[in-house]
């Protein structure tokens, strides 16, 4: 397949087989599984899931690679493409009975708007597994008290199990990026770890709590809870949100909602 990348679209398609083949062995796509992909480009890995699963599901934006990636695919199994845009795809729509499989080598430009997005569906969606760069695989995974730990990570640790798998080398990727990549798994939890009253006001106090960082939580969370209100639930308000356990989180939202 020739195409030339193209940067609007965020573009740099993987090519290294010893990377396709370990990212497909993670993946450990098996027969009769509702797989998506999202981003597919010239299908490195599309064709290896298709041939494992019998079925798969893509979403391309770019109408240009729609042609040769189904003329590649023919023959491997049941291929749908979407020419859609991931950031406003309605996922559960593809939802039949079998819990979806996400994968996808993710444009970084628009990585952590469709990671909320999918978090957003994630009661049809089984796991998910992402290329990304490798700075936003450690915000989304950073623990308490790290300085990368942010409203991403929280959200996303509230919702899955997030492992990073492997880092992948610039060198996969044609044209290669200026960044390191890493692989990551994420599990949708059926119950989440902590208990939160409304998963609205929960956002609303994680994203409140971040919006300055530099700032202590008596000051980030002024408009929701008063420093008295903020000592109640058991948090400091001396401190910021990025030293906050999930729980103490979750404390803060049910004094919100509670009242």
């Amino acid at each position: 397949m020739q195409h030339t990348p193209r940067k609007r679209f965020g573009q740099n398609f993987l090519h290294d087989p010893a990377v396709i083949g370990r990212i497909v062995q993670a993946i450990n796509p098996q027969p009769g599984e509702h797989l998506v992909e999202i981003g597919p480009g010239q299908g490195a890995i599309t064709l290896p899931l298709l041939q494992a699963a019998g079925r798969l599901d893509v979403i391309e934006l770019d109408r240009d690679l729609v042609g040769p990636l189904a003329g590649k695919c023919r023959d491997s199994g049941e291929l749908a493409i979407h020419c859609a845009d991931a950031l406003t795809f309605d996922f559960s729509a593809l939802a039949d009975g079998k819990p979806l499989r996400v994968v996808g080598n993710l444009p970084y430009n628009i990585s952590t708007p469709l990671l909320f997005h999918l978090l957003d569906q994630h009661r049809c969606i089984h796991d998910m597994h992402f290329m990304l760069q490798k700075e936003v695989v450690e915000r989304m995974a950073a623990p308490p008290g790290s300085g990368t730990r942010g409203r991403l990570g929280v959200m996303l640790q509230y919702r899955c199990r997030v492992t990073p798998l492997f880092n992948i080398g610039p060198g996969a990727f044609n044209p290669p990026p200026k960044v390191q990549s890493t692989f990551i798994r994420l599990d949708p939890y059926d119950t989440p770890p902590v208990s939160v009253a409304d998963e609205t006001v929960f956002g609303d106090v994680v994203r409140q709590a971040f919006a300055q960082r530099r700032k202590t939580l008596r000051n980030t969370l002024r408009a929701l809870l008063d420093v008295d209100e903020i000592s109640a639930a058991g948090v400091d308000p001396g401190v910021r949100a990025e030293t906050l356990t999930l729980a103490e989180f979750a404390a803060l939202a049910n004094r919100v909602a509670n009242r």
